[in-house]
């Protein structure tokens, strides 16, 4: 503290910043990417694409998925059914696999049915309920959502902790930078272009000012969806390490089932229990169906409600018998304090409350988000580049740190600026068929990013970053003539039919591609004034290399 409190405060932020940048820009680009997941998934399924324009009556859908999953799952113990909604048209059902008798082997899969660990998923026609078999293979914005917090190559239970260990760091980072700048409302609406450092650091206060309180939230909320990870402690000590007796009585729509009896019983037509449900609450506001123990006299079906009927992330729920229909109890209308305090914050770093304008604003908050990240990794490199003017005025060479510094942002922010573009590209061209298909689009990804990285470590300098803003922006603007040679569903066909999903997509991915393409530009011109100040006297202090 020999600096006083506001300097050591910037000390703490800039290196509290910079330590877990780079994964941070991921998980803001992930997470961003996540607010149109169920958008995603669909562009990346084009053989849905005409299941979206017109849906039967909630209690016909469920009436064909539960017959579909009684001829496909009738000894699995649990199903799960989630009905569709304008931005996911496919009916979402998986189930557990059943037990196996002794010597026997799995059955070999359905064409639309995947598996992955102990449970099958599958997409199913609406209309129908047979699985929609002609459906490629893909995570799609699954993929996003899952890498934002799960990473990927890992055991999800390290990953989780690194990403929280890196959250933290963003918490300190956000408070600090609070504290270290005395102008920052004042400096949102200065910006000074040209200046070198002074223009980064005023991209870097602007960005950060213009979504502070969304900073602010979906940091501490992010640490509160994994708390019970975090800190285990006060339930393991009060249910005496009996995780599934805490589930019970905090979340009991998900809590413990009751053991299968043996005894066989039919399972109750479902079609009441949905219009008790739409009843309660409202049309269309049935949105999960879970079955445990179908067939048994046990049986019991969970009707929730839809998530996005307000911020919090559990929803009420009607508990009935599964062999004669009767309610068995109401759960999840009057919370606990503590239970709905932890639910609307997880509710709100969700967002799945969040109406087509609201969602908006989300998405360019988190793009804000990563504009910060970004300018403070360059600004941290643009000041380092500025100490060894004088030594690369002389002919030495800038310090290894800078060069990795410098490195590592060319890979982790253009690089996956790239990796992302081409997960959809490698969706399109990859063939329907193939096998494993899902995890090749994944694999493909990292591979793309990985060579960006790899060119970016080994050449940090201007025209890299030229090259790869220049490939992401191609990659991106292309996207939306990628579809229309590969689907019928191109913007043409898409707007007019009302398939804003699809056209969403496109749309994003266009406006990405060209204000990549700006940042390009914005390079090219820099370069004549570079190379002048490359030729000036060596006492001059020179422009860094961005």
């Amino acid at each position: 503290m020999k600096e006083g409190f506001r300097q050591s405060m910037n000390w703490v932020h800039t290196w509290s910043g910079l330590l877990v940048g780079w994964v941070l820009f991921m998980v803001f680009a992930a997470g961003t990417a996540s607010y149109y997941r169920d958008e995603i998934s669909f562009w990346m399924k084009p053989e849905l694409h005409q299941a979206s324009l017109g849906l039967p009556p909630q209690a016909e859908i469920v009436s064909h998925t539960v017959a579909a999953l009684q001829q496909r799952a009738p000894n699995s113990q649990r199903w799960f059914i989630t009905l569709p909604t304008a931005r996911e048209p496919g009916v979402r059902a998986s189930w557990s696999a059943a037990p196996l008798a002794r010597g026997a082997t799995e059955p070999p899969l359905e064409p639309g049915i995947t598996r992955r660990g102990r449970f099958y998923s599958a997409v199913l026609d609406p209309a129908s309920g047979k699985p929609l078999a002609g459906a490629r293979e893909t995570r799609g914005g699954e993929f996003f959502y899952r890498l934002h917090f799960d990473l990927h190559y890992m055991p999800a239970v390290w990953a989780r902790w690194i990403i929280g260990f890196c959250a933290m760091f963003m918490l300190v980072a956000i408070v600090t930078g609070i504290v270290t700048h005395r102008r920052i409302f004042a400096d949102f609406f200065t910006f000074r272009p040209k200046k070198g450092q002074r223009s980064w650091l005023d991209a870097h206060n602007a960005t950060a000012v213009l979504a502070l309180p969304y900073h602010l939230m979906i940091t501490y909320t992010g640490l509160v969806t994994l708390m019970l990870m975090y800190m285990p402690f006060g339930p393991q000590l009060t249910y005496k390490g009996d995780p599934q007796a805490f589930s019970a009585e905090v979340f009991p729509a998900s809590g413990r089932d009751p053991k299968p009896s043996g005894i066989a019983a039919p399972l109750t037509p479902i079609a009441p229990l949905v219009a008790q449900a739409q009843q309660r609450w409202g049309e269309g506001g049935l949105g999960r169906i879970t079955v445990s123990n179908p067939g048994d006299a046990v049986a019991t079906i969970t009707l929730s409600r839809r998530a996005d009927r307000d911020m919090s992330s559990v929803q009420p729920a009607m508990i009935f018998n599964g062999s004669s229909g009767q309610l068995l109890s109401e759960v999840g209308e009057a919370p606990g304090a503590v239970l709905a305090t932890r639910s609307v914050l997880y509710g709100l770093h969700q967002g799945r409350f969040a109406d087509p304008l609201l969602r908006v604003l989300f998405f360019v908050s988190g793009l804000a988000g990563c504009v910060m990240v970004a300018t403070g990794l360059l600004l941290w490199a643009v000041k380092e580049r500025n100490k060894y003017a004088k030594v690369v005025a002389k002919g030495g060479r800038v310090g290894w740190g800078s060069r990795l510094v410098d490195g590592l942002n060319v890979g982790a922010i253009a690089g996956l600026m790239i990796a992302i573009p081409a997960f959809f590209w490698t969706n399109r061209l990859l063939p329907v068929g193939m096998a494993a298909r899902g995890q090749a689009e994944i694999d493909l990804f990292f591979g793309a990013w990985a060579v960006a990285a790899i060119a970016g470590l080994a050449w940090p300098t201007r025209r890299m970053w030229m090259v790869q803003l220049g490939t992401a922006a191609l990659l991106f603007g292309a996207i939306p003539l990628l579809n229309a040679v590969t689907t019928a569903t191109h913007l043409g066909v898409s707007v007019p039919a009302g398939l804003w999903a699809v056209a969403g997509v496109d749309l994003g991915c266009l406006a990405l591609g060209a204000a990549l393409l700006a940042c390009v530009g914005w390079l090219a011109r820099r370069q004549p004034a570079l190379k002048a100040q490359r030729a000036a006297p060596a006492g001059l202090n020179r422009e860094p290399a961005l």
